[in-house]
């Protein structure tokens, strides 16, 4: 078992790049009611500090990437839900400040490493995120309707905007479990690796987005979000209106000049 006092979510920030741990291995990084108020306070610290400029979030080896909500928990009273008469206990009703809402709403981009099994709530979570790589042997479970509740986390906002309505509902409707190349079919997953690859594949790749204009990319992923419930002439001018400001920032001139001069840019998030 676990020490009680290890952190419930390990968080680390190099070269720009903060990786967020789900940190339950003995549980298969189950999710926790503590785990739910660290991960929120973990990325919206990723997402108010200036130096991070890609994210990370993956599951502690060797328990892969994230099993779901704690059942265990949840059914002797003491996790999530308040106790497990189905009455919904203490469960809150306020989603504000639920991790997948905040992910949702930072503007920092964030890769899933699935490193291992993605369930449930797991699940929810790696679709959340802007890109996923995921390991070979690493399955997605939409297990939901076996357990008599639904994707309670946004994946039935999620799966049929990324592969539509009509996969989204097999998906969904018969619990299917995903392996690595059938998510990959769907195109839910950017790339597959082998299993020991996943953590530094994510890490190369948010590296490489962190050497890109800090306020380019943010401003990109807050339009792309925006875009999903806009119609094209709003979003057009929301754009143009973005653009604007970007071209009076510090690492427009950078990324023009450096272009110029044919060197690397040396961007400052300004």
């Amino acid at each position: 078992m676990a020490d009680s006092d290890t952190p419930p979510v390990l968080y680390d920030v190099e070269n720009n790049v903060a990786t967020v741990t789900l940190n339950r291995p003995d549980r298969r990084n189950a999710i926790s009611t503590a785990m739910l108020t660290e991960l929120t306070k973990r990325l919206e610290q990723a997402d108010a500090d200036r130096s991070v400029r890609a994210v990370i979030v993956t599951g502690a080896t060797p328990g892969g990437f994230c099993a779901g909500l704690d059942l265990v928990d949840a059914t002797s009273g003491t996790g999530i839900g308040g106790g497990g008469d189905g009455g919904g206990g203490g469960m809150s009703l306020q989603t504000r400040h639920l991790p997948t809402t905040v992910l949702f709403e930072i503007d920092k981009p964030v890769i899933a490493a699935i490193n291992g099994g993605a369930a449930g709530y797991g699940l929810d979570l790696a679709l959340g995120c802007d890109i996923r790589i995921m390991g070979e042997s690493a399955k997605l479970a939409a297990a939901f309707t076996k357990r008599g509740v639904v994707p309670e986390s946004g994946g039935t906002w999620y799966l049929p905007r990324l592969v539509g309505w009509a996969k989204a509902a097999e998906i969904i409707y018969l619990g299917r479990t995903l392996l690595a190349d059938d998510a990959d079919r769907l195109g839910l997953v950017n790339a597959i690796v082998p299993d020991d690859q996943v953590l530094k594949t994510a890490t190369a790749w948010a590296t490489e987005i962190a050497g890109n204009a800090p306020l380019a990319v943010q401003s990109a992923k807050r339009l792309m979000r925006h875009g999903l419930t806009e119609d094209f002439g709003s979003h057009t001018h929301h754009v143009l209106l973005q653009t604007i400001q970007l071209f009076g920032t510090k690492d427009f001139r950078e990324g023009i000049t450096s272009f110029m001069e044919k060197r690397p840019p040396e961007f400052e998030g300004r």
